[in-house]
């Protein structure tokens, strides 16, 4: 399953479907239907639907960093994230700038003291922040950065 791969993708603002109640026949269905990449490391279905003429991505590290790197060479997209076109995480929706004063309500009370900037799902409602976690997803960024110029470094 390619769960965390999909939220990063997200973050970065690719438009991602995920699921896992699809058979393989229906993913390489939507995957040609809607004319996206079907990522997998599973060598079969990344095998058929190649043979069906649908186009795949075999992700062959449980790594998530090295995944990143090898995405973003591969398709040629920067490791940055940049909320103006993030997208949730969650549901796939792209994120908009929410003002603290329309969200008070809805986040912790040491949250709306230490932070001034937020970002609102329009889809599940979902508030973001810089928050302490952000130190961890730059640092992913930054390792997933470092590994794509030198790919041996990437454990």
């Amino acid at each position: 399953m390619l769960g965390k791969l999909t939220r990063w993708l997200r973050m970065l603002g690719h438009d991602v479907v995920y699921t896992g109640s699809m058979n393989d026949k229906e993913l390489i269905q939507k995957a040609k239907k809607e004319n996206r990449i079907l990522l997998t490391r599973d060598l079969e279905l990344y095998q058929h639907t190649i043979g069906k003429g649908a186009e795949a991505f075999l992700t062959e590290s449980p790594n998530q960093t090295a995944n990143l790197a090898t995405l973003a060479k591969r398709f040629k997209f920067p490791l940055e994230i940049d909320v103006k076109v993030s997208r949730c995480p969650k549901c796939n929706t792209r994120i908009e700038q929410a003002s603290k004063a329309n969200i008070i309500d809805k986040i912790p009370k040491t949250t709306a003291s230490n932070y001034d900037e937020f970002w609102k799902c329009p889809g599940c409602q979902q508030i973001y922040w810089q928050g302490a976690h952000w130190k961890k997803i730059e640092k992913t960024l930054t390792e997933a950065k470092k590994a794509l110029e030198n790919p041996k470094q990437v454990s």
